[in-house]
């Protein structure tokens, strides 16, 4: 299914999917995609940090990888099928200082974020930068970054959201004028790496990969999930992005 034009309609009918799509891709995650001694939850809130799903390593000895397997895809053997990636080369030494260990109320260890933008986040300039420094925190923090972002860019963001985040990590980027939206998966390692898939609205969804580790990955179902999800939105709306299927 194609990712739709969602400037289209109301911010509360996109709220309203936006909450269901994060439902969705939580569910696939837990049932067929992490590794089990890894899960994922919706909302939550960690050392100060915010995020639509937190990607976090089980305390539980019960969920215990075979220790031969650590789950997931090797970046060396199977490299993420995007159609961009950049990196950068961090300070070594302010890179290690800045990196703490980040754990869960029950001491469950985060190890990734999922953020899905709406335009709330764009709203504002306040707004905007919260956030840019909430990601940019997350990767100071070792914590790995998949954003979604199924809007295109504003006068806050004229490069898109990549092309802030990435300016704030000392890098450059310029989105291919006809792919305005932007998924992005960043390693937050000491060398920060970005894996882009710039789309347009009326495109096919591709899995995206969210980090584990730095050497390590699982894909994202995202085209799965948001058709699933899609199938939910009330036919008033579908009729505003569908126009051609009503």
């Amino acid at each position: 299914m194609p990712m739709h034009d969602w400037t289209l309609v109301r911010a509360g009918t996109y709220h309203d999917f936006h909450c269901s799509w994060l439902a969705e891709l939580k569910n696939h995650l837990n049932r067929s995609v992490l590794p089990a001694d890894h899960y994922a939850q919706v909302e939550q809130v960690a050392e100060g940090m915010i995020a639509d799903i937190l990607t976090l390593r089980s305390a539980d000895p019960r969920d215990e990888a075979d220790e031969t397997e650590e789950g997931g895809l090797a970046v060396a053997v199977a490299p993420p099928q995007v159609r961009l990636t950049e990196s950068l080369e961090a300070d070594l030494y302010a890179a290690h200082a800045k990196h703490i260990a980040i754990r869960h109320g029950s001491d469950d260890r985060i190890v990734a974020l999922i953020e899905l933008l709406s335009p709330g986040n764009k709203s504002s300039e306040f707004a905007f930068r919260s956030f840019v420094d909430k990601a940019m925190e997350a990767l100071r923090r070792g914590c790995h970054l998949l954003l979604i972002d199924p809007f295109p860019p504003s006068p806050r963001d004229p490069r898109g959201i990549h092309g802030a985040i990435w300016k704030e990590l000392g890098g450059t980027y310029d989105p291919p004028a006809d792919k305005p939206l932007t998924m992005v998966s960043y390693d937050a390692g000491i060398k920060k790496i970005a894996y882009v898939e710039p789309l347009a609205a009326g495109e096919v969804l591709t899995a995206m990969p969210l980090l584990l580790t730095s050497a390590r990955y699982v894909p994202v179902p995202l085209e799965e999930s948001y058709r699933a999800t899609f199938a939910g939105v009330p036919g008033r709306w579908r009729r505003v992005l569908e126009p051609t299927a009503a």
